[in-house]
């Protein structure tokens, strides 16, 4: 065995991680931020980039100059999403959360070690927080929806994460403490749901609730999320008790046998 790493699945790498990059948003990202967030020499993923395109895999478009998902990305997502009919059971949870608080709704899936933001639904109060949006990545452990999952990982998986917290959570470390995150994973786990005090962003609050497959692990959440004055201690309660009630249906929903539970 060698330690070498094999150059096939570098490249392979390489790919993942820039239809990750270009895939956070729909208006796709400029070729200088690719590099700078790839970490990749501009060459490199000029060549990637134009490999991905002449596949159908990106576009460049030529008004913004970005590279966003191109049309074979929607036909792969299609297919999957027949595997995936996560959308069916969300949908109408997220239209209810989002109804009854006016604040923005969203669905995450967990990645590995983090959550992407798959699904939104807007509430009706005007003023809102644009921190999370469809694509979005976050170290588990970071945002609401990764605190709530985190949270209900078995022991040995949290002190993985946060062993090596500084370089698992990146520029989210310094607002994101390795102690200020035990404390909120503690209180999570008493409450059953999770509090992100304007940590990501000054001002924008959320809240989480982990939504459990059928063996009881912790692989999706529901989240709001809206400006500090609407997150109050005193509507917080309300809040979590309706993320609650949602997660626990879909769980339910997942399990396919309505008997869905949360570990304790």
């Amino acid at each position: 065995m060698t330690n070498v790493p094999v150059q096939g699945a570098q490249v392979v790498s390489r790919i993942a991680g820039l239809l990750r990059l270009v895939g956070r948003s729909a208006e796709g990202l400029p070729l200088s931020a690719l590099v700078r967030e790839s970490g990749l020499t501009r060459p490199t993923v000029h060549r990637l980039l134009t490999s991905l395109a002449s596949e159908g895999l990106l576009d460049h478009d030529a008004g913004s100059g970005n590279w966003v998902l191109g049309p074979e990305m929607l036909l792969m997502g299609s297919v999957a999403a027949a595997r995936f009919p996560l959308e069916d059971f969300a949908r109408p949870s997220l239209r209810r959360l989002a109804e009854a608080t006016g604040e923005s709704a969203f669905f995450s899936i967990r990645r590995g070690s983090e959550t992407v933001c798959l699904l939104r639904e807007e509430g009706s109060f005007p003023v809102r927080s644009f921190v999370l949006h469809e694509g979005v990545r976050f170290p588990l452990g970071v945002a609401s929806a990764g605190t709530a999952i985190m949270a209900f990982l078995p022991e040995a998986e949290q002190e993985e994460l946060l062993t090596g917290w500084a370089g698992h959570a990146g520029a989210f470390a310094t607002a994101h403490t390795e102690e200020l995150v035990r404390a909120n994973l503690a209180q999570t786990r008493l409450l059953g749901y999770s509090v992100n005090p304007g940590l990501v962003l000054e001002g924008s609050w959320g809240m989480g609730a982990a939504v459990f497959d059928a063996s009881g692990r912790p692989a999706w959440a529901l989240s709001l999320t809206g400006i500090e004055p609407r997150f109050k201690p005193e509507r917080q309660e309300e809040l979590g008790g309706l993320l609650m009630a949602e997660a626990h249906r879909i769980t339910q929903q997942l399990s396919g046998d309505g008997k869905g539970s949360r570990p304790r």
